[in-house]
């Protein structure tokens, strides 16, 4: 173990540190996305407990990964070969977990369009959610973010030490960040269909990943970006619509109201 910190006493290796650490915690975001969505169809009492334990096991499966990194490493070389395209255990596994995330992102838009159709929901409404199902799903899209981050870590550094620290990092992050994320996911429910179409964009590009069209994350997350900055201006042009209503309402209730001088058989009064 004292090998794997070896690194500590080069002041280079610290640029790769703060690289990696970057990188994990973005890619940490799609995960975090995840389980911030599924975690909410539970009841409240057990939001909590579905979040730390589905980040604990993230946790767990990259630590675990590390410690069979030159197994992680043959994970890349193919098993077989397809339309041009040598396929490998890294490959389909990026390609089940994107047709999960697409199938689950699409049940969950449906349900959204139409909660009355119950028949055709993927989890249904949030009482009928166990945390077991709950946590079984965020396991096997622990297992893919996992594997694709480990395997991003590798290509980045030889030292397991940085690759450890990293994870570590970006795990506590993603624990920190999971219950601010969860009650702004739910406060918004615009925020909802969005976080989904992140899904579905996510399981597209992992898709794509596994089939051999490399989509530089860059443009991923600028997307993300981008889109995210939009609905944040609806939701200030929404707020102040509210707010300037709720200032209508006041000023209406505040002024004394005319009634008709006929009611009275005069002038008109003020009551």
């Amino acid at each position: 173990m004292a090998d794997y910190f070896d690194f500590l006493a080069d002041p280079s290796a610290y640029v790769a540190l703060f690289t990696l650490i970057v990188m994990e915690v973005v890619l940490g975001i799609d995960n975090l996305v995840f389980i911030s969505i599924l975690s909410n169809k539970l009841p409240e009492r057990q939001r909590a407990t579905a979040r730390r334990i589905g980040i604990g096991l993230a946790l767990v499966l990259r630590l675990g990964l590390l410690s069979t990194v030159a197994f992680i490493v043959q994970l890349t070389e193919p098993l077989f070969t397809a339309f041009g395209h040598g396929f490998s255990w890294r490959d389909l596994i990026l390609i089940a977990g994107g047709l999960f995330l697409v199938w689950k992102a699409t049940k969950e838009i449906h349900h959204s369009v139409d909660p009355e159709d119950h028949k055709d929901t993927m989890i249904g409404k949030a009482v009928t959610v166990t945390l077991g199902a709950a946590i079984v799903q965020i396991l096997l899209l622990d297992l893919v973010f996992s594997i694709d981050s480990i395997i991003t870590a590798v290509g980045m550094t030889d030292e397991v030490g940085i690759m450890m620290i990293a994870v570590i990092f970006a795990v506590v992050v993603m624990l920190v960040a999971s219950g601010p994320l969860s009650r702004f996911i739910e406060q918004n429910p615009t925020i909802v269909m969005l976080a989904l179409g992140f899904l579905l964009m996510i399981g597209m590009t992992l898709i794509a990943d596994g089939l051999g069209f490399h989509v530089p994350k860059g443009y991923i997350y600028a997307a993300m970006a981008f889109s995210g900055l939009v609905e944040a201006l609806n939701m200030l042009a929404r707020r102040k619509r509210r707010l300037d209503r709720e200032k209508a309402a006041a000023a209406g209730t505040s002024h004394p109201a005319t009634v008709p001088a006929q009611a009275h058989g005069g002038a008109p009064t003020v009551t």
